[in-house]
């Protein structure tokens, strides 16, 4: 009886060896190829990576600012009016339990604010006039760029803190005492600066002032329009629920209870629904660029029919002809996915430095990314392989 020839097993390291023939001996058109895998996965890590390093840099400045910074505002009446808030609610509100800080604002009517008395009266470029309270800033969070805060001196005097977009909008750079600007026909000395409020924005646009100084010149009426609180984390549902009922126990309902970092929150929000966009325009990316993978295999099964001829009539099986193609394919993309994540790291980082953020790449952003071009390239090679394992010796052989 004659023995059997069996066909020769081919070890791991043998396959990734006959595998990676096709790519040595045609190297632009592998590069060609795994550049449009590397440019979606690319894509995938720098918006995952840009928006985690964005998110961090949000959550950074929550922590930093607190997320328990309530406001009080007047809302609207029955009649359709803007209500007002009482010159009491201040102190009823510094009166709950759980609040560790109060502060306030009131808008001054009839107070716009020009850098000089030769603008026209209609230019007023959208910046408000607010009495403010000397604790204004530690309450919401602010710093001052420029100059200093009002203070219980300070503030009897006609002196202005301009926000930091009321700044941009007058051409003034630094506070001081030849910086003047004029509100409600009074002209004021520009104390200091602020630095942009981030769970204040509104004040960015205003000229603050003492609101001793608001009331003798500009005749403020002393009513409140936004009042600040700073509750103990726990409590600050709890504080949220008593705000309105407190501030105006006769009409509640007359008053808006918000919490500023809601706007931040929202804003995140927006960002992730952003980032699931543009990871959809990766995976496409991603799919063009496997379905190029796809293309260049059945060429590559079309271009080495004499190859695969001679292989089989060496002996090699269909199983080994099919393990060489679909091994070829996934290590174009393997290649196409590690390029395409060092290049989508590399674009995170250099973002994240411009923007002076702490770079984050989330680790399953990596390993997904490369993972997905694994299976990209199987589905893209399976057909070509199976296609080149059906080849019989003679007919391949046969091919010009």
């Amino acid at each position: 009886m004659s023995d059997v020839l069996k066909p020769a097993r081919l070890w791991p390291r043998d396959v990734v060896r006959v595998g990676a023939v096709g790519l040595r001996t045609r190297p632009l058109r592998a590069f060609l190829s795994a550049l449009g895998i590397a440019i979606g996965i690319a894509a995938m890590v720098a918006v995952v990576g840009i928006s985690s390093s964005s998110r961090a840099e949000l959550d950074g400045q929550l922590d930093a600012l607190g997320t328990n910074l309530l406001t009080v505002a007047p809302g609207v009446r029955l009649t359709g009016e803007e209500a007002q808030l009482p010159l009491t609610a201040e102190g009823m509100v510094g009166r709950i339990g759980p609040v560790r800080a109060e502060s306030a604002v009131g808008k001054v009517d009839d107070a716009s604010v020009y850098r000089s008395n030769k603008i026209p009266v209609v230019e007023t470029n959208g910046i408000l006039a607010y009495a403010a309270r000397t604790n204004l800033l530690e309450t919401i969070g602010a710093t001052v760029r420029s100059g200093k805060w009002i203070d219980a001196a300070t503030g009897k005097y006609p002196a202005t803190v301009l926000g930091a977009t009321a700044a941009d909008r007058l051409g003034i750079t630094r506070a001081g005492p030849d910086a003047q600007v004029l509100i409600g026909n009074k002209w004021f000395t520009v104390l200091g600066i602020l630095e942009p409020a981030a769970l204040a924005p509104e004040l960015d646009s205003a000229a603050l002032m003492g609101w001793p100084a608001a009331d003798t010149t500009l005749s403020f009426d002393g009513h409140p329009t936004t009042i600040y609180t700073r509750s103990d984390d726990a409590q600050v549902e709890a504080v949220r629920s008593v705000l309105g009922a407190t501030a105006n126990p006769e009409s509640p309902n007359e008053v808006e209870v918000s919490r500023p970092s809601d706007a931040l929150a929202a804003k995140q929000a927006a960002g992730q629904a952003f980032t699931g966009l543009l990871l959809g325009l990766g995976a496409v990316a991603l799919l063009v660029g496997g379905v190029g993978v796809a293309n260049i295999m059945v060429i590559s099964v079309l271009e080495r029919r004499a190859e695969i001829g001679l292989r089989r009539s060496l002996g090699a099986t269909r199983g080994q002809i099919r393990t060489q193609f679909l091994t070829e394919s996934l290590l174009l993309s393997a290649l196409g996915g590690v390029g395409g994540a060092l290049l989508g790291s590399a674009v995170t980082t250099a973002y994240a430095s411009y923007q002076n953020w702490l770079t984050v790449i989330p680790v399953w952003a990596l390993v997904g990314g490369i993972a997905a071009t694994l299976v990209i390239g199987a589905l893209a090679g399976l057909y070509p392989a199976i296609r080149a394992s059906r080849l019989s010796p003679t007919e391949a052989l046969a091919t010009p």
